[in-house]
């Protein structure tokens, strides 16, 4: 579907979006969804840093013991480290994760970051978005919409933890996970 050139095509672009609508990268932090979400803040920093001279703060956020259905998990999911870089008081935070489906990780991340300040702005950067929304979250950066069904699953593959940089979309398939 799309491979490593088109990847790193994306995630620039997405720089370019994020950088311009705050304006700069004044005040800007970039806080990825563990687990691939972070590994894509990173890359999304180091985009920033090309063309603007300065990379903003990169944290990872485990939103875990925030989802709505961690109650009824068995095993319960494991607890991760997160890692926000500094006070997020005043600041443009800008989630980023691989891919948006039913919008209840993002809810969770954003009961999450509170935690850590109180931003002017909370933003969301996804890589893909596939629809099927079950709550009223819609991401403000987007690499690529990828109308799906609901038996489809879009698989985003990350050099850095899956040896590839690659977006499939899988018929008939439940990945573990996928948001």
């Amino acid at each position: 579907m799309q491979r490593g050139p088109e990847v790193a095509r994306t995630i620039r672009r997405l720089a370019h979006e994020i950088v311009e609508s705050n304006g700069g990268a004044r005040d800007l932090v970039l806080v990825g969804l563990l687990t691939r979400g972070a590994p894509l803040a990173k890359r999304l920093a180091a985009a920033i840093g090309a063309f603007e001279g300065e990379s903003p703060p990169v944290g990872k956020l485990d939103v875990g013991l925030y989802r709505d259905d961690v109650a009824h998990r068995d095993p319960p999911p494991p607890v991760r480290p997160s890692d926000i870089p500094r006070n997020l008081d005043g600041t443009t935070v800008v989630l980023v994760d691989d891919v948006l489906f039913t919008g209840r990780t993002i809810r969770a991340a954003m009961d999450a970051i509170m935690d850590f300040g109180r931003p002017a702005r909370v933003r969301l950067a996804v890589m893909v978005d596939r629809g099927h929304r079950e709550l009223p979250i819609r991401p403000d950066f987007v690499g690529r919409n990828i109308p799906t069904a609901a038996s489809q699953t879009v698989d985003v593959r990350l050099e850095e933890i899956d040896g590839e940089d690659a977006i499939y979309l899988i018929e008939g398939a439940e990945r573990h996970g996928e948001h």
